[in-house]
């Protein structure tokens, strides 16, 4: 028996392939964002200057969520900071694969949240997932029961804040992936002393994927 990935559908790999070819004018996009930086609750204001940025996850970052979801069969999955959908085509083409599951995933950009919704559609993975608009620290509030793995790959100020409004869900076992380790050291710090502190509850391993993925698994 021949066994695929939906990661290997053609609607799927198309989709894929097309966003990280546009990803590649990050850079120049980047200039128009001028002088705008998160905090003292500019967010939306950068998410909006950011709507034309991509801002993905690595191809080989993209295939570890895949095989981690694959691995931990989760019931629910949260992904914070969409952007255009990269990171959640591989989440949802996992939970797909396990035969059981949901995404429930985060985003500001009203922009970014028609293209993502477009290409879910499009990859006949939308009714996997959820698209909650607006401050994740306010959308996640009202989600309900356990969630067994998350992403965190939005603002990285906001990802300490964002755990630990999770963190009364989380179950033991529950794997929490944050990107761009190397890359956001400075705004991303505060999360990384929490989660690496054994008092907070926490087993973590830094994973050498471009800018690196550190994976924390509740104890």
């Amino acid at each position: 028996m021949t066994h695929t990935s939906t990661l290997a559908d053609p609607r799927v790999a198309a989709a894929i392939t097309r966003m990280f070819e546009l990803a590649e004018r990050d850079g120049d996009v980047a200039s128009r964002l001028g002088d705008v930086t998160p905090g003292s609750g500019a967010h939306q204001e950068l998410a909006d200057a950011a709507s034309e940025i991509y801002m993905p996850i690595s191809a080989e970052g993209g295939k570890l969520l895949y095989n981690l979801v694959r691995a931990v069969r989760p019931a629910t999955v949260v992904e914070f900071g969409m952007s255009f959908g990269i990171s959640t085509l591989h989440l949802a083409a996992a939970v797909r694969d396990n035969g059981t599951g949901h995404v429930f995933t985060t985003e500001m950009s009203k922009d970014k949240i028609a293209a993502a919704r477009k290409t879910f559609a499009e990859t006949g993975l939308d009714d996997l997932i959820t698209v909650l608009e607006g401050d994740a620290q306010e959308t996640l509030a009202d989600l309900e029961g356990p969630v067994d793995f998350v992403l965190l790959d939005g603002w990285k100020d906001l990802c300490r804040p964002v755990l630990r409004l999770l963190e009364p869900r989380l179950r033991p076992g529950t794997l929490v992936v944050a990107d761009d380790v190397d890359q956001g050291q400075g705004a991303l710090r505060p999360y990384l002393e929490y989660v690496r502190d054994p008092a907070n509850g926490y087993h973590n391993v830094t994973f050498p994927i471009e800018d690196g993925m550190e994976i924390s698994c509740r104890l």
